[in-house]
């Protein structure tokens, strides 16, 4: 539970995240070996970072003997070596005071480094921050276990040939890492949500783990109203776990849940996340004033200090908002879904958007209206491979009563899915038609 603090606070001390991880481990089977002859002691957490931060001063004093020319490093390790408490005791008496919450922040910014690919990052992070292991990251991902560990070597290995600061981001570098960190976290969420491939239809753990993050990126970026707003998505579509599949497994579509199984709790949790996005983003942008050698701000409000508005994920939370809202399906107030669509459409000017803004203008206007936009994107080349392309278009099909072409499109996304439990329910719906 304490590993990602451990790791976070050795690795602003020794600037290399794989040797923070072997050191945090190396406190853990100190713990295993002295704890059952000792007790746990009342601080467990406080310990184990005081042991770790221990090693790594040894690990610095060795590398001190092995950079004696480096003025730069040796400075550093001197200072850090005066700031050492000379006995355990007082160490964890140290590590009790200190806040750690910066060193969780840098390392939370470290592991979503835009240097990094995307299979990387979130890799790193499931790694480093959520402690899960190799095995299970690759499980989760339905990937062999040795690609799992090569993009996390690799993505360490990046990181230390990148020179990456273990820091938090500049004024005029946030926005962009930000965007980063939010990325990974919604790119879990999304595959545990509707798993990509495999038997299962969602992947609990991963939904899980990622709210987990979200929430902790939300204590240490308070202001910042896309955090709130993505935890707020996530909390609400979190809500609807227990209705979404059925008692072998199968699907149940959004229309066709028991909302009387929606978790209220969850719910509740993510209007509130979505009343402090809100209330954010009403909040003056601070001002940035780009550094000489750094990239101008990359929106104008954070330049001018003018209020932000909702972003992207915020106007999803929304979105997800009046369905939560709603104590039946026939009361969804699909008017302002597809209003809040257009703005995310503006926002974004992706074709997955424009296909969801799709469904929510023909359950607002008609199937017709839906079909046009969807007959929009027939030659977009970000869609050629995705399954819920023909599957919205079948639908729609189906409601204009084209039944005949409804069922190739069923049958078309079919084909497309990876997900056995996705691709059962779409040949259902072929027969159906």
């Amino acid at each position: 539970m304490e590993s990602a603090r451990i790791i976070a606070v050795l690795a602003r001390m020794l600037r290399d995240v794989g040797q923070a991880e072997e050191l945090a481990q190396d406190a853990l089977v100190q713990a295993l070996e002295r704890w059952p002859e000792t007790g746990v002691p009342d601080q467990p957490a406080a310990w184990l970072t005081a042991v770790a931060k221990n090693r790594a001063l040894d690990a610095l004093r060795h590398r001190q003997m092995h950079a004696e020319k480096e003025a730069a490093i040796s400075y550093e390790i001197d200072n850090q070596l005066q700031d050492a408490a000379p006995d355990l005791e007082a160490e964890v008496a140290n590590a009790l005071e200190n806040d750690i919450g910066d060193d969780l922040l840098r390392l939370v910014f470290v592991a979503c480094h835009p240097v990094l690919p995307t299979d990387g990052r979130v890799a790193l992070t499931l790694r480093m921050l959520g402690g899960l292991s190799t095995d299970e990251i690759a499980r989760a991902f339905l990937v062999p276990e040795k690609t799992v560990a090569q993009r996390i070597v690799r993505a360490k290995r990046t990181l230390s040939e990148a020179k990456v600061p273990f820091e938090a981001p500049r004024a005029h570098e946030l926005g962009e890492r930000l965007a980063s960190v939010l990325q990974v976290i919604y790119l879990i969420y999304n595959e545990g949500y509707s798993a990509s491939a495999g038997a299962d239809w969602m992947r609990p753990a991963l939904c899980e783990e990622a709210l987990r993050l979200g929430r902790i990126l939300a204590e240490l970026q308070p202001n910042e109203p896309e955090v709130h707003g993505l935890v707020a998505l996530m909390e609400i579509q979190s809500s609807r776990a227990r209705a979404r599949v059925g008692p072998k497994g199968e699907p149940i579509l959004l229309l066709e849940q028991d909302r009387t199984r929606w978790d209220q709790l969850l719910i509740r949790r993510g209007l509130a996340a979505l009343a402090r996005a809100e209330q954010a983003a009403l909040t003056p942008a601070p001002a940035v004033r780009p550094s000489p050698a750094g990239p101008r701000p990359t929106h104008a409000a954070a330049a001018a200090g003018s209020t932000r508005g909702l972003g992207p994920y915020g106007l999803q939370a929304a979105i997800a908002a009046c369905h939560a809202r709603a104590r039946r399906a026939e009361d969804t107030d699909w008017t302002r879904i597809a209003a809040l669509y257009d703005a995310l459409a503006q926002l974004s000017g992706s074709p997955i958007v424009e296909l969801n803004r799709a469904v929510a203008l023909s359950m607002a206007y008609g199937p017709q209206a839906g079909l046009e936009v969807v007959d929009g994107l027939l030659d977009a080349p970000a869609l050629k491979n995705y399954h819920l392309l023909p599957s919205v278009r079948g639908d729609l099909l189906a409601k204009l009563g084209r039944h005949h072409e409804a069922r190739l499109e069923f049958e078309r996304a079919a084909d497309l899915t990876h997900n056995e439990r996705e691709r059962q329910l779409l040949l259902a719906r072929a027969q159906s038609s």
